[in-house]
């Protein structure tokens, strides 16, 4: 069981979450974009969402910024959600702009603020759970794509509660949060979707 929850971690890790929620748009959307447009946005954005937070965090663990990659204390966090937010402002400017997807676009303006929400948490000595920012932010983008789009993902969204309560149990089981910074993540993630989805929805 525990090596279960903690695959669950690294399944549902938030590095993962904006790549997991560009892909299922562009599978649900009626939309017509062409597949080398499709796959292009896609290495863009897996490049500057997971690889490059990944370089950075070992560069900030070379210079001492960052012990470990779960950053442990709210310390740690600082400049590793300081340079994510500057990656998710360059995903708005260059890769995902408003001209070309308004649905896209403020998703990841809501992955913006949630991720500065956090960062300021953070400055103040509050360790909000990313995993729960991340996978509540996805799971609002796909109710509200579901209807944009009148589709049925009954199912679709119905893993994906199952995925919060387990982000949520493998969290507290690993001892890396309280209920209170689980229960500040979900809304932490899910307010900004549910604020902008009134731009383009």
């Amino acid at each position: 069981m525990d090596k279960v929850l903690k695959s669950i971690s690294y399944i549902f890790h938030p590095l993962l979450m904006p790549s997991i929620g560009v892909a299922f748009y562009y599978y649900i959307s009626p939309r017509f974009v062409s597949q080398e447009i499709v796959e292009a946005k896609l290495f863009s954005l897996f490049i500057l969402t997971v690889i490059m937070p990944i370089l950075m965090f070992f560069l900030l663990k070379t210079v001492g910024k960052a012990l470990t990659i779960h950053l442990v204390t709210t310390q740690e966090r600082l400049y590793p959600l300081a340079l994510y937010c500057f990656l998710l402002i360059l995903v708005i400017k260059r890769v995902i702009t408003a001209s070309q997807s308004l649905e896209l676009y403020y998703f990841f303006v809501g992955v913006l603020l949630s991720n500065i929400v956090c960062l300021t948490l953070a400055i103040f000595k509050f360790k909000a759970s990313i995993h729960m920012i991340g996978i509540s932010g996805l799971f609002m983008f796909f109710v509200a794509l579901a209807v944009q789009f009148a589709v049925n993902i009954t199912g679709v969204l119905a893993v994906v509660v199952l995925a919060i309560g387990g982000v949520a149990t493998s969290r507290l089981h690993l001892k890396a949060h309280t209920v209170k910074e689980l229960i500040f993540g979900f809304f932490i993630g899910i307010i900004p979707q549910i604020v902008l989805v009134n731009f383009w929805l």
